[in-house]
């Protein structure tokens, strides 16, 4: 075999590798907030993702917040990553809807679940608490190193809920919002830019749907894109256990929104179905 030959046969083989190199392989270098493998529904359904999460705790005497815990993947190899603060609601602790937290830390995400400054704290001081603690997360926290301080998001339950839209509309850079059996006497967002998902619970009797989580749903602009999910005859406090439609919805959000990952557009549109479900509405095609 002459010289020539011997190139001629490694310059092709070297093209067949390029051309067989994974889709996923190509999208990630498209995408730099790419993070984890291809998801599927069984995944996401899971109790935990791809990642391994460490905890460290956040000191009840930080200002702006009442303190909390941090999950976060352990892996060092993957760059940063986005970022999600969530509040727990009126009354409540972080304890009460605390498995969001390894939950979503594990498909890929820091995760600060906040203690709020008094148990009795409004949607309006919630929401400022939820931006107070992405402040002190990517900027004074251990592992602030870890943070993609450009890729936050907030999320919270009932009142949290609440403040979730609250600290959305105050900082529209946001990546995205989660507010599960929201609860605000402000009906209308229309001024909401960030994309925002709302879970609610069909027998909710102390947010109902038809006055809390529709009406804001219905207000905030198409253009902001968003998703509204109805879980069947669940009550007001379906967070405050293992749920499996909100942990998957959630996690898809962010994703999508957060990470900018379009792989998880699939559990978005056309997005949930079946017996746990009792409405779904969504602005799909996304964008």
């Amino acid at each position: 075999m002459t010289t020539r030959t011997r190139r001629f046969l490694a310059a092709v083989a070297a093209a067949v590798v390029l051309t067989a190199a994974p889709a996923t392989a190509a999208h990630a270098a498209d995408n730099p907030y790419q993070r984890g493998p291809s998801p599927t529904l069984a995944a996401l359904d899971a109790l935990r993702g791809p990642y391994a999460v460490s905890t460290t705790s956040v000191s009840p005497l930080v200002l702006g917040f009442g303190g909390g815990t941090i999950y976060y993947p352990t892996t060092s190899s993957d760059g940063t990553f986005g970022a999600v603060a969530i509040s727990p609601g009126f009354t409540a602790t972080w304890s009460s809807i605390s498995w969001l937290g390894p939950r979503i830390a594990s498909h890929g995400f820091v995760v600060i679940g906040i203690e709020t400054n008094t148990l009795l704290d409004q949607p309006g001081q919630r929401g400022d608490q939820l931006l107070a603690a992405l402040n002190y997360l990517t900027t004074q926290s251990s592992v602030r190193g870890r943070v993609d301080a450009s890729r936050l998001a907030v999320a919270g339950h009932s009142m949290g809920g609440g403040g979730s839209l609250e600290a959305a509309s105050d900082r529209p850079s946001l990546q995205a919002a989660v507010p599960l059996a929201p609860w605000n006497t402000d009906k209308t967002w229309s001024e909401l830019r960030v994309p925002t998902l709302i879970v609610g619970g069909e027998a909710d009797t102390i947010a109902p749907v038809a006055t809390h989580s529709i009406p804001f749903y219905s207000s905030i602009p198409s253009a902001a894109e968003k998703a509204y999910v109805e879980l069947n005859n669940a009550s007001h406090f379906f967070p405050q256990t293992v749920n499996t439609i909100t942990g998957r919805m959630a996690v898809a959000w962010l994703k999508r929104f957060v990470d900018n990952d379009t792989r998880y557009d699939q559990f978005i549109c056309p997005g949930p179905s079946g017996s746990d479900v009792s409405d779904y509405r969504n602005t799909c095609p996304l964008s």
